[in-house]
Parts: C-alpha cells; structure tokens; sequence
C-alpha cells in the first residue's frame, strides 16, 4: 500500500472528479451524450497538462438527479488560500466540457474565476444540500 506523502499532497494538482456511478455516464439516462468520449477529453487534457490538472472517477456522488455530475477540486497551492471544491451538475455536453477544461486550465478554484455559464451548473455537495432540507 502506498505512503501519503506531505510533499505530494503539496504539489496536488486542480482535480476533476467524475462521476460514473449509477446514473452518470448511464446512456440509457442520459441518451446523445457521449459518456465515454467525454471521459477521454478530459483524460487527454490531463495529459497533456505538465501535471496542472489530474482527472479521477469515483462511483456514485449523490446527486443522481443532476447527472452527470463533477467535482472540481482546488490544487494544493488554491486549497492553502481557502479555496474549496466546486460541485457540478449536467455536465453532459461538449460546452459544458469545454468550460470545465478551460477552468482547470486556468487554475481552477481559487486561482480562477470560473465562466460564467458553469454558475448556473454549480450544485450543492449533497452534505449541504441535505442540511438545507432539515
């Protein structure tokens, strides 16, 4: 099993999180988007980012409703000014896709401001979506 390292977690890099869980990346709920090219878009532009930007998936994130959904997460150098995770929702078009590459590239939160169409995409991590419930 891998050491932690705080080096490493020093030079973390903007990361984006995709969802490919129960209902992300689904054809079937979201039929016309291209789950799988989407993937490689952003897996290509990872690398060919010198390391500035880091692409992962995880399963399921909560918010099915919003799908296709996506966490963007400040690098260590944003983090360390406060900045916190982004939360994305019907991320299911090239635009939408384009928007987030051109964010990362730029820095990501905290280091960038994000475009202005990817305000009206920004979700609550579901945490806060569920305090607000109460």
């Amino acid at each position: 099993m891998p050491k932690f390292s705080i080096a490493a977690a020093g030079s973390r890099p903007c990361t984006l999180v995709v969802c490919r869980g129960c209902c992300c990346g689904d054809a079937a709920k979201n039929p016309g988007t291209d789950h799988a090219g989407q993937l490689a878009r952003l897996r290509a532009a990872a690398a060919a980012s010198d390391g500035r930007i880091a692409v992962r998936t995880t399963d399921c994130l909560g918010p099915c409703g919003q799908a296709n959904v996506m966490v963007v997460q400040p690098s260590a150098k944003a983090r360390g000014r406060g900045a916190r995770a982004t939360w994305l929702g019907w991320i299911l078009d090239d635009d939408a896709t384009d928007d987030i590459l051109t964010w990362a590239e730029q820095g990501g939160p905290g280091i960038a401001e994000p475009p202005a169409t990817l305000a009206l995409q920004m979700i609550p991590p579901p945490s806060e979506a569920r305090k607000r419930a109460r």
